[in-house]
């Protein structure tokens, strides 16, 4: 549900399926575990607003400065937690794919070629200090750019629209590659579900509905 009483999305591909990219035991405890505690802060959070419990998710993350006080961090901390996270799971499959048609054509007229967006996307999550996302969004501008957000920040105070992202928080890899972002990020390169991806970009360029 895209509402209160938000409730854990399942993976849309076995545990085990991303391996041996993504591990099974980190897949049960980044999805089951981290993405579950900040779907039940998130509740707890909005039990007691009523008037907040028919807004979607996006709406309680892009105007929260119109929460009232006493929720508004633990809203855009949980619910920003569930966003990326949602959203992250979505965008990876056990098969691989690569970049086609209109999102392609994007990246190379933005960034000169797939090699360099792919250098440049790294680099940028490397540059992360702490945990957070990096992200290629469609700009308020309407041109991709790739952006970084912090902790549980999402890309929609931007006025952004995510076409693909990368958690960097060290929960998301640290089982199988330790401390060493860099390969993660490589592993991670491999099962991006592209054509999710495509999609995204698609929707991207329409009017928000929200």
């Amino acid at each position: 549900m895209n509402h209160y009483p938000f409730q854990l999305v399942p993976l849309p591909y076995a545990y085990n399926a991303l391996e041996p990219y993504i591990d099974e035991k980190t897949m049960h405890l980044h999805h089951d575990k981290h993405l579950q505690t900040y779907v039940n802060n998130l509740n707890a959070a909005l039990k007691d607003y009523p008037q907040l419990q028919t807004w979607s998710l996006e709406q309680l993350l892009y105007y929260s400065d119109m929460l009232p006080e006493q929720i508004r961090t633990a809203v855009i901390n949980n619910g920003g937690g569930v966003y990326n996270h949602n959203f992250y799971f979505a965008n990876l499959s056990p098969t691989q794919s690569n970049p086609t048609g209109e999102l392609l054509n994007a990246i190379n007229d933005q960034f000169g070629s797939l090699d360099n967006f792919k250098t440049k996307f790294k680099a940028q999550a490397l540059s992360v200090f702490g945990s957070g996302y990096t992200w290629l969004v469609i700009n308020k501008d309407g041109k991709l750019e790739i952006v970084n957000t912090k902790n549980q920040d999402t890309v929609l105070p931007l006025n952004s629209c995510a076409v693909i992202g990368i958690d960097v928080w060290e929960h998301a890899y640290y089982l199988k590659h330790y401390n060493v972002r860099a390969d993660y990020i490589d592993d991670w390169s491999k099962i991006v579900n592209w054509p999710q991806a495509e999609q995204n970009y698609v929707s991207c360029q329409k009017p928000r509905t929200w």
